[in-house]
């Protein structure tokens, strides 16, 4: 299994949400009775975009390219793994209560003035200090300190499918057929149609 300071060199920095990515990464692979995916046999469901997306991908070996990194971002610190050979699921929630609040109350109050720049040097050192204690303190609590693990369904996603390629009409560039639509009766791509937005 890889480690933590794969994970870190994989997103390029230590933090807290990359060690609670980590955490859950690691936790459903034992759970599952997996091994990182080196196709698409671990499936992960993520509901955000954060730090710890990037551990699942480096730990689970879940990614958009292969087909196998779902991302449903609906702002949760929630994860559902589920492994294609044995059908079992598992879903991760993390606790409500804030995490980093619970193991160094002083740390919390210190990144807001840390991340609006308003903290001294010597708040700064004090901030990277605790942070590297909450980060360590995540690495190694019990799991169910951090997240709630729920029963989850296991309608596993159809595995990864290739579709053709087709030119919009309007800017030139390739499109995968899927995503393509039609604008006033011509195949455009989703910018020149007028709807993308970063959520889609």
């Amino acid at each position: 299994m890889k480690s933590y300071e794969d994970a870190v060199a994989f997103h390029g920095h230590s933090c807290p949400g990359l060690a609670l990515g980590f955490r859950a990464a690691k936790h459903a692979l034992l759970a599952l009775h997996a091994e990182r995916s080196e196709d698409e046999d671990l499936v992960a469901i993520v509901e955000n975009d954060a730090c710890g997306v990037d551990a699942v991908q480096a730990i689970a070996g879940c990614s958009v390219g292969k087909g196998n990194l779902i991302l449903r971002d609906l702002g949760k610190h929630a994860y559902t793994f589920m492994n294609r050979k044995t059908g079992s699921a598992i879903r991760l929630v993390q606790r409500p209560e804030p995490l980093t609040e619970r193991i160094d109350p002083a740390a919390s109050a210190l990144r807001g003035k840390v991340m609006t720049g308003k903290a001294t040097p010597a708040e700064i050192k004090e901030f990277h200090e605790r942070q590297a204690g909450v980060i360590e303190k995540i690495l190694t609590i019990p799991i169910g300190e951090i997240y709630i693990e729920k029963e989850a369904r296991s309608d596993i996603p159809e595995r990864a499918r290739i579709f053709r390629s087709v030119a919009c009409t309007s800017c030139g560039e390739m499109v995968a057929e899927h995503r393509a639509r039609i604008k006033n009766g011509k195949i455009v791509c989703i910018p020149c149609s007028g709807e993308y937005s970063r959520g889609w």
